[in-house]
């Protein structure tokens, strides 16, 4: 009688102790997300010479390929690319270099 008993309050007590350990590590997580949320830097880059519908693919990859740049968000109407990087890591001269590489020469909007 009793090992039944203590089978189940261990297997409740290690049930515990696993969702305890499990909320733990998305709120670490979430932590570490604000902090590169927070370090992060955005920019819009002028990008004069998007004439068709490729070339918005073309200068969005040419962006994405630098280390640091998290995201790229092209408005082929404005012709401008916004870019949220990581200022630590890159830099927007960089940024403009990889579109200018490309075919694309970019300038930063003040």
């Amino acid at each position: 009688m009793k090992r039944p008993l203590i089978l189940a309050a261990t297997l409740l007590a290690v049930g515990w102790l696993g969702a305890l350990g499990l909320t733990a590590i998305p709120s670490v997580s979430a932590q570490t997300a604000a902090i590169q949320i927070a370090a992060a830097q955005s920019a819009t880059f002028a990008v004069e010479n998007m004439t068709c519908a490729l070339c918005p693919v073309t200068v969005k990859k040419a962006m994405e390929k630098v280390t640091g740049v998290q995201s790229v968000q092209i408005d082929f109407a404005a012709r401008t690319a916004t870019v949220v990087f990581d200022p630590v890591v890159t830099s927007v001269e960089a940024i403009a270099a990889a579109s200018a590489d490309a075919g694309y020469p970019a300038e930063v909007r003040g």
